[in-house]
């Protein structure tokens, strides 16, 4: 069996372990990394969020991988090459790490801009931030032991709260913050 699907509340410590992780990234990336973002759930303070740490990297290009592959594998993180979202490379925690998803993308791209204009809509309205944590309780308890399922089903409710986060982003002309790291 699968490891469950765990949810548990905002943890206010998750800011300092993504500084901690970008500051090591940044040291070993340098100026590849364009920007370094806490993105996901734990970048949301008060939202609920399974304990993983997601970090979006951007770069100039996700080609070659040779560009950036050693920074982050001298760090101890681990390349999933099978991961079939062409629009971004993906890496995770090394043996013995704490839980952390790193997402590269192209600086400037569809996939960049969209993780990070969910992450400031909901750190900006409280009510979508809200209801996003209880469409994910209920879907942890769906779901529990099966996470593309928990994946899937979460969709049409990210889509329905950034055509929320979309008219907001036109009626204040939002921009990216600078970045994180």
């Amino acid at each position: 069996m699968k490891d469950p699907i765990v949810m548990v509340p905002y943890d206010a410590g998750w800011a300092q372990e993504f500084r901690d992780i970008a500051l090591w990234l940044r040291q070993a990336l340098g100026d590849v990394a364009q920007r370094i973002d806490h993105i996901g759930s734990t970048s949301v303070p008060g939202l609920a969020a399974k304990p993983v740490i997601d970090i979006q990297v951007s770069v100039r290009s996700l080609e070659p991988v040779d560009v950036y592959l050693s920074g982050f594998e001298q760090l101890g993180y681990v390349f999933r090459a099978d991961n079939t979202e062409r629009t971004k490379r993906y890496f995770r925690e090394g043996q013995g790490m704490g839980r952390t998803h790193i997402h590269v993308r192209e600086a400037g791209s569809f996939g960049e801009q969209f993780a990070l204009l969910f992450r400031d809509y909901l750190r900006w309205n409280r009510t979508d931030a809200d209801y996003y944590a209880g469409v994910k309780t209920r879907l942890m308890e769906q779901c529990k032991h099966d996470r593309q399922r928990y994946v899937d089903e979460k969709e049409p409710y990210i889509w329905e709260i950034m055509r929320r986060a979309s008219r907001w982003s036109q009626e204040t002309g939002w921009k990216p913050e600078p970045t994180d790291m």
